[in-house]
Parts: structure tokens; sequence; C-alpha cells
């Protein structure tokens, strides 16, 4: 099967535009010494110049408020979005919006999706994906957060942990059990919860490494930790059917790593580009830093590590374009920890050619360092897609008492199959 990464000359010309774009009007954002609050407002202005342009929320469909590119086309995108740190709010396409839409718009009623997601879209809304518990994580069947059916509602019951935008989102979707005797997968369906909904208490804004008081950048106000207690919703505000939790994650989670990837990749293609300039710039030692040989190394392995990451990704998406999601698993699984990781290598050489000043806060770097570490823990653990990759791949082959390539064995095949020619050898001798 070929392999078609080609784009037309039409949509060249927008990623061009993008280019220029993001980086004339976006970047000097991030250097602005103002309040998140300053910052949205100056968003603005540019989020109505990229609908203009037709290139906000790329990722849904047009009947649903987007362009309908598909994913090989928004990865090229994202690619570009991921370098600036304002660029995918700009452009209508960031988490945990852009897959809350994506959520309700494949398993949303027409109601919800008038009522959240087209707001969702036109910036009207922000909204909250609140999954996570303490004791549940990685494998979201231990998920203890209950809702059970009163007459018209559904009433909440759970302690959730890192809810992204949690404490300002205008609503949160929350993933809870509403059948404890089904199987694990069978068990959570997903509910809309307006946040001033009575019982839903924000306990806190939980720091980290990137953001240690727990303040976003721009969107929010980073990881809340989220009490809900006997909290009423109506019974059409879940999305879906019973039951239907675990699938609708899988349809919201698959795409939105390709968007995570290839925004990573455009972060390691800023960090390789700094540190390129760098090493051609810097004379210590009595030699440019490029002239050593330990820098060309740090070079060339990123250059390869980039580039092999980046047709990683470009493959994952052109194939759930051409075979789907569910037939695109394994590749999703290997990009997400083979990607969080070249992310991380590059960061790190390029601080390194930068010495004191790359782990300064006078060069992006070292947030850019400490924000990739939590590519390797988001959407699941390294650890969990690698099982997973290991274990689709492996439903390729067979168990053999003798192994296939088995030296002795093949010879005597051989031998019986070329009988003819080696009798007439051993007559002509």
């Amino acid at each position: 099967m070929a392999w078609d990464f080609s784009t037309e000359p039409e949509f060249e010309a927008k990623l061009d535009w993008i280019r220029a774009f993001v980086r004339e009007e976006v970047r000097p954002l991030e250097v602005l010494d103002v309040s998140s609050t300053t910052i949205r407002r100056l968003m603005i202005p540019l989020q109505q110049r990229v609908k203009d342009a037709g290139l906000w929320a790329a990722h849904l469909p047009p009947e649903m408020g987007g362009t309908g590119m598909g994913q090989l086309k928004l990865a090229l995108i994202h690619e570009i979005l991921g370098a600036e740190v304002y660029a995918s709010p700009v452009f209508g396409n960031y988490a945990p919006d852009s897959g809350n839409a994506e959520l309700i718009a494949v398993g949303g009623t027409e109601e919800q999706k008038r009522r959240w997601m087209t707001p969702l879209l036109n910036g009207d809304l922000s909204s909250a994906f609140s999954m996570t518990e303490p004791g549940a994580g990685a494998d979201p069947t231990l998920l203890a957060t209950t809702a059970h059916r009163d007459g018209d509602q559904w009433v909440i019951n759970g302690h959730k942990w890192f809810t992204s935008n949690g404490s300002t989102a205008d609503f949160l979707i929350v993933m809870c059990v509403t059948d404890p005797e089904a199987p694990p997968r069978r068990r959570a369906s997903m509910i809309i919860v307006p946040r001033d909904t009575s019982g839903v208490n924000i306990l806190r804004n939980v720091g980290t490494m990137a953001e240690l008081d727990g303040a976003h950048l721009v969107w929010g106000t980073g990881e809340s930790e989220i009490r809900y207690e006997d909290v009423r919703v109506p019974l059409d505000h879940m999305i879906g059917a019973p039951g239907e939790g675990f699938d609708l994650a899988q349809k919201r989670l698959g795409p939105g790593r390709i968007h995570h990837c290839m925004r990573w990749i455009g972060q390691c293609n800023r960090a390789f580009d700094m540190m390129c300039e760098r090493a051609v710039s810097r004379y210590t030692a009595g030699s440019l830093l490029s002239d050593k040989q330990m820098v060309q190394q740090w070079v060339a392995d990123s250059a390869a590590e980039i580039h092999a990451a980046r047709l990683m990704v470009l493959h994952a998406a052109w194939k759930i374009d051409t075979s789907g999601v569910a037939a695109s698993r394994t590749e999703i699984a290997m990009i997400k920890y083979f990607v969080a990781n070249v992310l991380s290598s590059v960061i790190d050489r390029a601080l390194q050619v930068y010495g004191s000043l790359g782990y300064s806060t006078d060069m992006p770097l070292e947030l850019m360092y400490r924000q990739a570490r939590a590519a390797r823990i988001v959407d699941g653990p390294d650890e969990v897609h690698r099982v997973t990759a290991a274990r689709r791949v492996l439903r390729n082959y067979k168990a053999t008492d003798v192994p296939t390539d088995h030296i002795p064995s093949r010879r005597a095949a051989a031998e019986q199959k070329f009988a003819g020619l080696l009798d007439e050898r051993m007559t002509g001798r």
C-alpha cells in the first residue's frame, strides 16, 4: 500500500499563511509581562483573523463549525502551532476544549451541540474533562466516582484530581460509573455538569513542574482537584448512552494524540533551531561549538529523531484518514511514547548547548523543558502505550515448536526443494 503524505498547492498556501501569522503576530505575545486576562483580550482580534481566513477550529467537519481537513492536514497545522505558547488558542484548537468539542460532536444530541459545542467552538464557553482520580489514573476501569439515577436526574458523587481547566470552565465533562455491575469497560458514562451546579466543590488548583503555583498560562487555572457531592443534573446531560464512556473516550483521545504529538514536534523544531543557532554562534575553547564533535552528535541525533518522529506521526494521521481510528491504534500508541521521549531529548540537548543562559528564564528552553516532562504522562503514561503497542504487534505472531528460521530444519526443506538440481550437479561431477 502506498503512503501519500502530499498536499495540494492550495493547502500549502494556507500553511505558509499560518507560519507567517504565527511568527509575526502570535509569537510576540509570549514575552509580554501582562496578566492572562490581558493576553486573552489581545488574542481576540487575532482569533477573528483566523476565522476570517477559514482556519478556526479546523479539527471539526464543516457541519459542526470546523473545516473538515482530516488528520493529515491537521497534523501539519499543529506542527506549526506547537512551536508557540499561544498559537493553539488563537486558532481555536487547544486542550481540553478541542477534545471536548469533538466528544460532543460524535456522541452528543442536537440540543447538546447547540447548548455546549457551538458556544465552545465560538470561544464563548470554556470546558474541562474530569476523569482522572487519586486512585484511578492510567487505569480508568478503577474509577470510583458514581452517578445514579433519581427520577429525572443524575446524582454524581466522587473525587477527581488533575481536571485541566476545572476551576474556570463553564462546564465539565465528568466520567463516572453508572453501572458498577457491568463489564469493566461498560461501567462508565460521560455527563455534562455546569461548573456552577450545587455540589461541585473546587478544592484547589494543583501546582506542577511547569506551573508551580497552579496558574495556567492562558486559558484557565491549571489542574484542579474537585469533589462532586450530590451533584444533580438532568438526564439529558449524558453524552451518548449509559456505558459508552470508554468508547467515547477512545474516539476523543485517538485523534487528540495526533494533535499532541505534532505540537510536540513543533516544540522540537523550535528547540532544534535554537540549538543550531547557538552552536554556530558560540565560541569557546578555541573553536565554535558547531566544530565540537559532541555538539555535532547532538545535532545529528536530534535531526534524525525529529525526522523519524515526524514521519511516524504523519503516517499515523494518514492511516486514521484512510482506515479509521480503530485500525490505527498501534500507530497511535507508538507515536505517543516515541515522540514524548524525542521531545525531552531534543530540548535537553538544546538547553545543554546554551549552558547557564538556557537554564535561565532569559530563554524559553527552561519552561519548555519543564513542560515536556508531562508529555510522558498525560493521555496515558509511556508504559501503558508501550504495552498496548507490544500486545497489538504480538497478535500477528503464532507460537511454534521449532523456530521458523531454524537453519537445520530449513536445510532439509531446501535440499528437498532443489533435489533435482542438486542431483544434476552431483551427476555432472
